[in-house]
Formats: C-alpha cells, structure tokens, sequence
C-alpha cells in the first residue's frame, strides 16, 4: 500500500526538480554574464587610464550605491510609482480598445489611422508641454509612461482577436454559447499570447517614459538624481542610479512574465 501511495509522488518530484534547474539556469548564466563583464570593467579601465569622472569603476559606484542606499530607494520607488501607474493605465484603457476596434469595422476605419498618426508624433518633443499644461507633479509623467505603452499594447491586443478563426466563433453559436462565454473562455485565452507579447514590450519602454518626463521636470526620481549627478559630474552616482534603474526594470519584466505564467497555464513547461 506504501509502495504504491509513493509511486505517483516519482514523477511530481522530478518535475519539481526539473524546474529548480530551469529556474537556477535561467538566473546563473546571466549572473555569469554580468560578473565576467563587470571583472573586465574594472580590470580594464585603469589599464586604460581612464579618469573617474570619465568612466567609474563598477566598484566605485556599487559602493556609492551602498553609502547612499537611502536617497537612491527613495528616488527609486518615485520612479517606480510613474512606470506601474503609466503601464497599468497603458494596459486598462488599450486591451479593451483593441477588441472594441477589431469588433466594430468601422472604428478601426475611423479611429485607427488618428492613433497611428498621433503615434508618430515624438513623445520627448510633446513632454514639455505637459510640463507647461499639467506641472511639476505626479500626472506629466505617467501620461508620458501611458502613451510610451500605450500603442504597442493595442497593436498586440488587436492581432491577438483577429487572429482567432472565424469557423471557432461559429462553433461555439452553433454549441449556444453566449456572446459573454465566447468572449471569456475563447477570445480572451487565444489572444492572451499577442497580448503578453505587447505588454513585454511596453514594460521596456515604461522605464524611458518616466525617466524622459523626469528629466524635462521633477524634483523627485531617478531622472532627476541622474541630472543632477550629471550637473556635478558625479559619475559614480550617475552610475549607481543606472544601477537602481536597471533592477526596476528587470523586476518589472520578470512580474509580467509572472502574470503571463499564472494567466496562461496551459503553456507552463513540465
């Protein structure tokens, strides 16, 4: 009885296992990747004589990271605040306008060449003006972070619900179900994957569209510690807030790649 009550647990244990090794894979070769990089860094650039105030070694700004860990996190979790609202607003308002163009033919007649048009209008030249219309605040730069998002997800989202047969709509009315289930347990799953790929895409520009607004005004955030670092040539600070950056933009990556795993089951490997 023992004997068999054990057997099943075989095969669930080496999944276990399997996946341990994919997940600390995953995580080795880029944690190699960024040392042999960061050892050649440091052994290169006194070898070239470059000065601090040119180009810092990794050291020198991990340390600067360190000492002011406080004002960084700060900073840190200003900017991180811009890109989830920015992206989460990006997500909210272009998923659903994605269906609603593709459901009605008209709209994407009417509506789909303004956005395209208003797409290619620069977003760093327009940020000033939200500056000028909207202040110093919190808004500019989430409104900066949504348009960022904002046309890459509605693309993904409306080749991910035309991308559905046509002869799957008609099987489902044939079986009777609702134009609700046929939304939900159809288009939604098959379009998830579209989805993902443009939600991937905008979590990288998210990080620049608070950053860019940041720049053109703020007086919080990692843009506005960048500049002024760049104002006193504080290279090593400069450098440990490209640091703090980088690690809220990895960390954003890997929540959507979290949610796209927890919402899409069915492609989990093992």
């Amino acid at each position: 009885m023992s004997d068999a009550a054990a057997t099943p647990a075989l095969p669930a244990a080496a999944t276990g296992r399997s996946r341990l090794r994919d997940w600390g894979s995953a995580l080795a070769w880029p944690l190699a990747s960024f040392a042999v990089l960061l050892a050649a860094w440091e052994w290169l650039v006194p070898l070239a004589r470059i000065p601090e105030y040119i180009l810092p070694v990794p050291s020198a700004f991990f340390e600067r990271l360190w000492t002011d860990r406080a004002e960084i996190f700060q900073h840190t979790l200003v900017t991180a605040n811009e890109v989830v609202l920015g992206f989460l607003m990006a997500a909210a308002v272009s998923i659903p306008l994605g269906y609603v163009i593709v459901s009605v033919r008209l709209l994407e007649k009417a509506i789909y060449p303004v956005i395209v048009f208003f797409q290619l209008v620069p977003k760093i030249a327009i940020a000033p003006l939200f500056v000028v219309w909207f202040g110093f605040g919190l808004f500019p730069k989430v409104l900066l972070t949504f348009l960022l998002c904002f046309f890459p997800t509605l693309v993904a989202s409306m080749t991910g619900f035309r991308a559905l047969d046509e002869r799957v709509l008609y099987l489902t009315r044939s079986m009777g179900a609702s134009a609700w289930q046929t939304f939900r347990y159809v288009r939604v799953p098959a379009a998830l994957t579209y989805i993902f790929s443009g939600l991937k895409v905008s979590a990288v520009f998210a990080a620049t569209g608070a950053i860019v607004g940041e720049f053109v005004g703020a007086n919080a955030g990692l843009g506005y510690l960048l500049l002024r670092g760049t104002s006193f040539l504080d290279m090593p600070l400069i450098f440990a807030c490209l640091v703090a950056l980088s690690v809220v933009g990895i960390l954003f990556s890997y929540i959507v790649d979290g949610l796209e795993v927890l919402l899409m089951p069915w492609q989990r490997k093992g």
